[in-house]
């Protein structure tokens, strides 16, 4: 094992990418034998998870938006990240910092032993004791990949959030919607409570919640919600919320987003209670960087992380519901294991010009793939290919005029990248 002492988090970063002989592998028990090690227990507070294809993110960041607005001390881990890894470790809605992020690497190397370690579960159990060391009143924590073997599944969530089910990581979680629910609805703990945001949920799904879980609260069933004027309302069984404003995300899926959010923080409201006039407050300012994230300059710029044929769905009935005078160019990086050809035809109508790039990723597709995969499901399209992100990004300036619009997308990586290159996240 090397020394590692005074290295800063560059370097811890670069070290826990070679810890492992894989960049995934699902399953807790190697996980479980470094936590014993390191004395980590369940939290001695209510830890809410949240896992589904689309919608985690934006779940859990109005989660963490209300209870902190609350005054609760919260801890918050999600990934990946879009250009720092402290985005990932959040107290009180602040990054950890590199000091606390790299003694925490230092805990876990020094406990692991000869037990290896993938990226993604240095950085879980990193979470975790920062999380222990900071005092909260609520957890919550974002699956990285299904739920039933993922890292952040190793103490039992107190509430389940599902969101919507789609296909992807089908070579992890299976090649249908109910082979994927089932492993998502691993979260859900005996004698816990399940809150599921997707409208149309699998049946595999729905019968794990319904045999493992105390409570189950069901959209469209158990709670629900409808748009009214400028606004909307959501009712459950036990209360309604008349005129709330329009959060910061947008999209239809986001209604479903917040009124699981909602649902999650009423069936705790006993333990941390959330004031209407909070929700109401806070609803506005609700908003996550990627995620159709508009930026009004000439062109006009969107940044949007979709990466499956679920979320470019999205992207494109966003698109079509905020069009422009000018034409649309597409900067895109994605990733091999990703569904490239469906994902990019819900997006054919909507775009004009495509800029195709390799991300700086082992598991970046290569441009040349792409225009291949393009090319085939239409072989009219206008495409060039570039190697790196940035070289997309330059030439995209380029050729759209102030009419025009470049939409970004694809991946975290791809965004992320145009985010740094840019500044983008300071406009």
């Amino acid at each position: 094992m090397t020394e590692m002492s005074g290295a800063d988090l560059a370097a811890w970063l670069d070290y826990i990418s070679t810890q492992h002989v894989s960049e995934i592998e699902l399953g807790l028990a190697r996980l479980r034998q470094v936590a014993d090690r390191l004395e980590l227990k369940s939290f001695s507070c209510p830890l809410i998870t949240v896992a589904g294809t689309n919608g985690k993110g934006s779940s859990i960041t109005a989660l963490e938006k209300f209870y902190t607005a609350s005054g609760y001390r919260t801890g918050c881990y999600t990934s990946p990240h879009l250009t720092v890894f402290n985005e990932r470790i959040r107290v009180n809605g602040n990054f950890a910092s590199d000091d606390r992020i790299c003694d925490a690497f230092s805990q876990i190397n020094s406990a692991r032993g000869d037990i290896s370690l993938t990226y993604f579960e240095f950085a879980t159990l990193a979470a975790f004791i920062i999380f222990t060391q900071s005092g909260l009143d609520v957890v919550l924590l974002e699956v990285g990949l299904g739920g039933r073997l993922d890292a952040t599944n190793l103490f039992p969530a107190d509430v389940a959030l599902i969101t919507s089910i789609g296909i992807d990581h089908t070579d992890w979680l299976g090649g249908d919607r109910e082979s994927i629910a089932a492993e998502k609805a691993g979260i859900i703990h005996t004698g816990k409570i399940a809150v599921i945001s997707d409208p149309e949920p699998p049946q595999s799904l729905l019968k794990i919640a319904k045999q493992k879980a105390d409570k189950v609260y069901l959209l469209n069933q158990n709670f629900t919600y409808g748009r009214q004027q400028a606004g909307w309302w959501w009712k459950s069984e036990q209360k309604t919320l008349s005129n709330l404003p329009l959060s910061g995300m947008r999209g239809v899926p986001q209604f479903n987003n917040l009124a699981g959010v909602l649902m999650c923080m009423e069936a705790l409201q006993s333990q941390l209670p959330v004031a209407d006039e909070t929700i109401q407050r806070e609803l506005p300012n609700i908003s996550l960087q990627g995620r159709f994230q508009v930026i009004d300059s000439r062109p006009v710029i969107i940044l949007d992380v979709a990466h499956n044929p679920d979320s470019t769905a999205l992207l494109a009935e966003n698109l079509q519901q905020k069009p422009v005078p000018g034409m649309t160019h597409a900067v895109v990086g994605m990733l091999k294991d990703k569904d490239i050809s469906e994902s990019l035809a819900n997006l054919l109508s909507s775009v004009d010009y495509w800029y195709l790039t390799g991300l700086p990723v082992s598991r970046g597709e290569k441009p040349e793939t792409l225009q291949s995969m393009l090319q085939k499901i239409d072989p009219f399209a206008s495409s060039q290919v570039f190697a790196e992100v940035d070289q997309a990004w330059e030439y995209a300036l380029t050729q759209a005029s102030i009419n025009d619009r470049i939409v970004v997308f694809g991946s975290f990586h791809t965004v992320g990248a145009i985010i740094s290159i840019s500044s983008l996240s300071d406009r």
